[in-house]
């Protein structure tokens, strides 16, 4: 085996192993072909081909991300998690083009970003990606009603009024949609994100640290609710998280350490995962 081994997850994430365990680590090598595009398969939701990250120079120099082969399926959710440093909100913000590589290949879907211009990569932005942070990031003069339609004003479109009333009556934000952000909760705020998020039904969402200002209440809130995004309605999620109750949520979680993808879950615990983070030293 490769001095770095990649891991990449295809259809069957989420399910048991081949050996049938669950909630186990598996590590998959360097003979892996990503061939279920050629075969006429849906390509994965998102995916990267050795993609390295790179600061600094010479003697300096810092591979944030250091040749990371891995793929995220469709209609599950996926957690990254790592020590701090490890690579993992850099590795995302790659692959969502929120940052640029110094080699490698992301893709979203069918589309490399590295061959889209900037009006291309703000069009993929736009259109099939949605984005929940740690710090919300709402527009502090928009009510929460105007900071969920945002996505759609800002691409001309016209906002699905049952879909709008279905994930406002889903969050429990209601009656908080003439507010600005100001005025709500943390906990509301994070919603309010999560609603904006997936107005507009976006391929894909990623989450970089969702929970992370939030109280216990506040997170498992809001971690139901993107597990149901992925249950209820198919949506794809890729969530970067510090902490194993929240990737406990997921379908399975990938681990990285000094920015290489060193193993992953399917069908992870709280317990599973914590166990697997003391391996690595977190």
């Amino acid at each position: 085996m490769a001095s770095r081994d990649r891991i990449v997850g295809g259809a069957d994430v989420g399910e048991a192993s081949a050996d049938g365990r669950r909630g186990q680590p598996v590590v998959r090598g360097d003979g892996y072909e990503m061939n279920q595009i050629d075969q006429g398969q849906s390509p994965p939701a998102a995916r990267a081909v050795e993609l390295t990250k790179m600061y600094g120079s010479g003697g300096a120099v810092v591979r944030a991300v250091d040749g990371v082969t891995v793929e995220f399926a469709r209609e599950r959710f996926t957690a990254v998690m790592g020590p701090s440093g490890s690579g993992k909100s850099t590795l995302m913000h790659c692959i969502a083009g929120l940052d640029t590589p110094t080699s490698g290949r992301a893709f979203i879907g069918d589309r490399e970003i590295g061959r889209l211009d900037d009006a291309g990569l703000t069009d993929l932005r736009r259109d099939r990606i949605g984005f929940v942070f740690q710090s919300f990031n709402l527009v502090p003069t928009l009510t929460a009603a105007e900071n969920i339609t945002l996505p759609c004003d800002l691409a001309g479109r016209k906002v699905d009024r049952a879909w709008f009333e279905q994930l406002v009556a889903q969050l429990g934000v209601a009656d908080r949609l003439s507010h600005r952000p100001s005025e709500l909760s943390g906990g509301q705020q994070q919603r309010i994100a999560c609603a904006r998020a997936l107005i507009s039904r976006p391929e894909l969402i990623f989450a970089d640290e969702p929970t992370g200002s939030l109280d216990s209440r506040a997170s498992a809130e809001v971690l139901a609710f993107l597990r149901s995004a992925v249950s209820d309605h198919g949506q794809s999620i890729v969530m970067v998280t510090h902490e194993p109750r929240a990737a406990a949520y997921a379908d399975r979680v990938v681990f990285l350490t000094d920015g290489a993808l060193v193993g992953e879950l399917l069908s992870p615990t709280a317990d599973t995962v914590l166990e697997q983070m003391r391996k690595l030293g977190s």
